[in-house]
């Protein structure tokens, strides 16, 4: 590890059950609800309209500007295109799909011979990652074409997030353990788009057997290297991740490129070697089902558009949920509604228990700083609260409230139980939205 960034805490992990789970392939549900927003910008425009059939992989809605498309998971009938949950808490439009359970390929998907990929430039295998509907897969959801677009002539370094140390969550974990040859084949079309000879897998040392499989697979000749770092958290946020490999720091409001950093989820990478060989879209994911009061965390390659509500069924309810998270327990979205459904940037889905119930009535900040000490972008959270209470939008900005990467690290420190990155999501948005609109 090059560098340690500031703050950041040590959660228990509870990832020793799941990790040791294989992936397993996940019955095709009867219903899938694909959103037509499931990346950060444009919604998609649907394609199909109710009573069209449709085959696995066909593009089923696209839009211009800052999107990527959405495909069908399986093959079947369009049974309705309405407004439908999304596990952001807002509604979405969304493709309603009655699964025929054939399994019936769109015949525009076509396999690449490795000679056929080497001939394809570096526009043509972004046009591929763009058709594929690839975004990051960490959560972020950006349009990997678009960050690949950006970063070319900018970057000099390369930089797989194989962190993962949000607690309960393995996704990643399995996944370069099962496909490790696929995601590095990933990361070298990357490369080759990007114009880099050497690129930096970065993982935490509390992945052993993803360490073993990753190391086994490399090969020397491709300038890809294995970075282990010391498990801490955040670390798998983009910008405490180039300071631990690269001891560059991103400036408040810039992005990676700005410090010739580029970095790529572990899934991304893989999804893209599935486009460009198997010609296949994305349209299914590894999500870690787990949590304190599931039965048997589970590791499961979903399709898209599967309910949350039919893999808490696969996993077993241990008793009552008192959350359930989109993600993960530090910066997972609790659902109102478990019919949401599955989308490109879901890793994982958390079920917890009364135990893990904090909260108090009328939490009182008692000024012990605890919750700036944690805070790895250098804010201070409890200032910050004051200022998004309050609803001053000038002194949010004065605190740099749009720096917070909402990684729950301040509200996990604090004594006092106060609800802190809900305070900060809800200012973030009040500042936004008083922000005036782009001509």
């Amino acid at each position: 590890m090059a560098f340690s960034f500031f703050g950041g805490v040590h959660p228990k992990e509870n990832k020793w059950y799941a990790e040791e789970q294989r992936t397993l392939g996940f019955p095709e549900p009867d219903i899938l609800v694909i959103p037509m927003s499931q990346h950060i910008g444009a919604p998609c425009q649907p394609l199909v309209k109710k009573g069209d059939t449709v085959t696995m992989g066909q593009k089923i809605g696209d839009n211009q500007g800052l999107c990527v498309p959405v495909h069908a998971p399986v093959s079947g009938k369009v049974k309705a295109v309405e407004m439908r949950p999304h596990s952001s808490g807002m509604t979405q439009m969304s493709v309603v799909i009655e699964n025929d359970h054939k399994g019936t390929l769109c015949p525009d998907i076509h396999p690449r011979t490795p000679e056929e990929v080497a001939a394809l430039s570096k526009e043509d295998l972004m046009a591929i990652i763009r058709e594929a509907g690839i975004v990051g897969m960490g959560g972020a959801t950006f349009p990997t074409h678009v960050k690949l677009s950006s970063g070319m002539g900018k970057v000099d370094t390369i930089i797989v997030n194989v962190s993962e140390c949000e607690p309960y969550i393995v996704a990643d974990d399995r996944l370069c353990q099962e496909f490790p040859d696929e995601m590095l084949s990933g990361l070298q079309i990357i490369m080759k788009i990007l114009d880099q000879k050497a690129a930096v897998v970065a993982m935490e040392d509390n992945k052993e057997a993803a360490a073993k499989a990753i190391r086994a697979a490399i090969d020397p000749k491709t300038g890809i290297r294995l970075e282990i770092l010391p498990a801490k958290y955040p670390q798998g946020a983009e910008k405490q991740l180039i300071y631990a490999v690269t001891g560059r720091e991103v400036p408040s409001g810039g992005l990676p490129a700005a410090v010739g950093c580029a970095v790529f989820n572990a899934a991304t990478c893989k999804a893209i070697h599935d486009a460009v060989y198997e010609g296949m879209p994305l349209i299914r994911r590894i999500v870690t089902v787990s949590g304190d009061i599931v039965m048997i965390p589970r590791n499961l390659l979903v399709p898209i558009g599967t309910s949350f509500d039919d893999l808490l069924e696969a996993a077993g309810r241990g008793g009552v949920p008192y959350k359930v998270l989109s993600g993960g327990p530090m910066m997972g979205v609790a659902q109102f509604d478990l019919s949401v459904p599955v989308t490109k940037g879901t890793n994982a889905v958390t079920i917890l228990g009364q135990k893990n119930r904090y909260a108090v009535s009328h939490p009182h900040c008692i000024r012990c700083g605890k919750c700036m000490d944690a805070c790895p972008m250098h804010l201070m959270p409890v200032k910050m609260y004051e200022a998004a209470t309050s609803g001053n939008v000038e002194e949010m900005k004065s605190y740099d409230m749009l720096d917070c990467i909402e990684c729950g690290c301040c509200a996990y420190t604090c004594p006092a139980t106060i609800p802190l990155v809900q305070a900060f999501r809800a200012g973030k948005q009040r500042i936004r939205d008083a922000q005036p609109p782009r001509k």
